[in-house]
């Protein structure tokens, strides 16, 4: 039995995505934003650390939530065809039984915070469940990640100061903009393939018009951060991660101009770097507060 599951360890890692750890840090950068918003520059530790810890468990929980319901699409697109339910390196009860148990532990670390953030935890499980399954019947799931990838957020508001304001909302919506626009390159890069298997986003929907519209919805998801930023009077530093941000965005524009797929999934992947841009801004523009 024990050495069943060793060998199988390289196939959990790679159904939890541990060997493509972008995606989660896609999911961490806004929980980030918020906690060192809410805690005004010193979010509480325990607090930060469950949600740190809890964006994790999440985002590997959603993968095999994921490659679930995709087990029968995957081996048709070329890059997601060696995914562990997809090949059968693992099979779907293992996968089951992996989610599960990370379901129950994110259940005790959001229990482990006040009413309304267990609430807000309990409304986002819904979301990251039938988002998997939104690519079948509309050309929008993207917005549906939006929506799980920024529920974060409001945990964090809740969290740490009890209520949902104004601006918790204004980095929600932020949050999800930016989240659609880097959604839509990851979705062109697979387009081709999609387009065989009936599989529907945004990239298809947007067509030509797709590096606009991105860049459309990046500009205003930075704007609403500037907002923020003058809205709290957050120190300079905060707006020079806002420019580098930017020129993240304006890097982006610049090598999706052939829409070639690999070219594409760079420039997803780059989005690490514009949440990361955002997040130094705020942690040094606090601080200098």
């Amino acid at each position: 039995m024990i050495a069943l599951l060793i060998k199988d360890i390289p196939a959990y890692c790679r159904l939890m995505r541990i060997d493509r750890p972008v995606g989660m840090l896609l999911l961490l950068w806004p929980t980030l934003w918020a906690l060192w918003l809410a805690g005004n520059g010193e979010p509480e530790p325990t607090v930060a650390l469950i949600l740190i810890v809890g964006t994790w468990v999440m985002r590997a929980a959603g993968c095999i939530i994921n490659d679930y319901a995709d087990r029968k699409l995957d081996p048709h697109v070329a890059r997601t065809r060696t995914r562990p339910l997809a090949d059968g390196s693992l099979g779907t009860t293992k996968g089951a039984a992996l989610c599960l148990l990370l379901l129950l532990l994110a259940l005790w670390l959001v229990t482990q915070l006040n009413l309304l953030s267990i609430l807000l935890a309990i409304a986002a499980l819904p979301v990251v469940i039938i988002y998997p399954f939104t690519k079948r019947f509309t050309h929008m799931p993207q917005m549906v990640l939006g929506i799980a990838f920024s529920m974060g957020i409001p945990i964090a508001y809740a969290a740490l100061t009890g209520k949902l304001p104004l601006e918790c909302w204004l980095l929600f919506v932020a949050n999800f903009l930016w989240i659609v626009a880097y959604d839509t390159y990851y979705a062109m890069a697979d387009m081709k393939d999609d387009l065989k298997i009936g599989i529907k986003s945004t990239a298809i929907l947007f067509g030509k018009a797709d590096r606009a519209i991105i860049l459309i919805l990046q500009c205003v998801s930075l704007a609403m951060l500037a907002l923020i930023g003058f809205s709290r009077s957050i120190d300079w530093h905060f707006f020079v991660g806002l420019l580098g941000a930017a020129g993240m965005a304006a890097y982006q524009q610049a090598i999706t101009r052939t829409r070639e797929p690999t070219r594409c999934l760079a420039a997803f992947l780059n989005n690490n770097w514009f949440g990361a841009m955002v997040f130094g801004g705020i942690l040094l523009g606090l601080i200098e507060a």
